[in-house]
């Protein structure tokens, strides 16, 4: 989704004052008052500091960073480092000397890249109490699940509307005359939705029979699907309500989320969201991303904190209006406009992790191969 990165770095300092001294009994008229020394006011120490790497859509609001940061009297320096993929490269190649104590952002398409290169401590949060097991798919806990989204085929309901033709319905309706030139996806090998939409066919499709994912892309190819380098610009640029209208292509890759996105921030109130996401079987892809303690850290319990506080309910109730992902906690509460705008896929795909840790260069380059040829 888009990046509103706005993150205020708040350094709160309590001072207490250590006041009073008793003094002994006062001693006879003839002797001089015993002298009682005044104490030094002492003042709390400076604030740890606390570096939490992250993607660039990392955002949360002022009130619930700063509520960490007074408790623990600590100072979060959050360091966006580009998207996820490029951040976790980050990550690996400082792994001898590491640049933050946690890190954020890895999606179940990059887990298994994460593991086996050893970057993350196990760590085994009270707050898991609070997470389903779906989403709990590391089983040594080194990486720790925040947030889930699904990745989606979208419309702009109006363009539609307008022509009276008939919205897609799945992944096939994509290769059929009548939508020709209509849908813009994102490049999997440099867009983490461009990944998951391309599992989400391996998925539906699988590598061997009659009709595979890569003769899915083929159909594409030819159908004038249209493939951009990331999200931002197939959403902003080309797709006909994301661009106002600038854009052609009434389909895109987005979320789930996103009509409810664009709901909440519309300038104009909407009965209805203006965008839909196509929900059906095997037609999405389950991201899930996680939070893990980074190899080496000089702050362990600090970052255990910024963990737990992560997978509270006070941080997750914020991240569906500024991240635009739901909450991992089964009890955090869900905003209004998510729970009347929202839909969330019963069968999405997802492919374990391993799964595609084991492939994922081998699909990634036999889908250029096919489709970019």
């Amino acid at each position: 989704m888009s990046s509103r990165n706005r993150f205020l770095f708040i350094i709160t300092l309590a001072a207490t004052v250590a006041l009073g001294a008793c003094g002994p009994a006062t001693p006879a008229a003839t002797e001089p008052p015993a002298a009682t020394a005044t104490p030094e006011p002492t003042m709390s120490p400076e604030p740890q500091v606390l570096n939490v790497m992250t993607h660039d859509s990392f955002d949360i609001s002022e009130e619930t960073l700063a509520a960490f940061e007074e408790v623990h009297n600590a100072r979060v320096q959050i360091l966006a480092s580009g998207d996820a993929g490029v951040m976790l490269n980050q990550a690996i190649l400082s792994k001898e000397n590491p640049l933050a104590d946690v890190i954020y952002g890895v999606d179940n398409t990059l887990l298994g890249q994460a593991l086996e290169a050893g970057i993350l401590q196990p760590y085994d949060s009270p707050m898991l109490e609070a997470i389903p097991d779906e989403l709990a798919i590391d089983p040594q806990n080194r990486a720790l699940p925040v947030d889930y989204g699904n990745v989606c085929l979208n419309y702009d309901k109006g363009w539609f509307a307008e022509r009276e033709i008939e919205p897609p319905a799945n992944l096939e309706d994509l290769t059929e005359p009548a939508y020709e030139g209509l849908s813009v996806v994102e490049n999997p090998a440099t867009s983490s939705p461009g990944l998951a939409f391309l599992l989400a066919t391996i998925g539906r499709f699988g590598e061997e029979g009659d009709y595979t994912y890569l003769d899915y892309w083929s159909d594409l190819r030819e159908n004038d699907v249209l493939v951009t380098e990331g999200w931002s610009e197939a959403y902003w640029t080309y797709f006909t309500y994301g661009s106002g209208g600038e854009g052609d292509r009434p389909i895109v890759v987005s979320y789930a989320s996103s009509p409810p996105v664009e709901v909440q921030f519309a300038e104009e109130p909407f009965d209805e969201a203006p965008t839909a996401a196509i929900t059906a079987d095997e037609t999405c892809f389950r991201q899930i991303e996680f939070v893990g303690l980074l190899q080496g850290t000089q702050q362990t319990e600090l970052a255990q904190a910024w963990i737990d506080f992560m997978l509270s309910e006070t941080f997750q109730e914020d991240i569906p209006l500024h991240m635009f992902v739901f909450p991992a906690n089964e009890n955090a509460e869900l905003p209004e406009v998510f729970e009347e705008f929202a839909v969330v896929p019963e069968n999405p795909v997802q492919t374990p992790y391993d799964t595609i840790q084991a492939n994922r260069e081998a699909w990634v380059e036999a889908w250029t191969e096919t489709f970019l040829r």
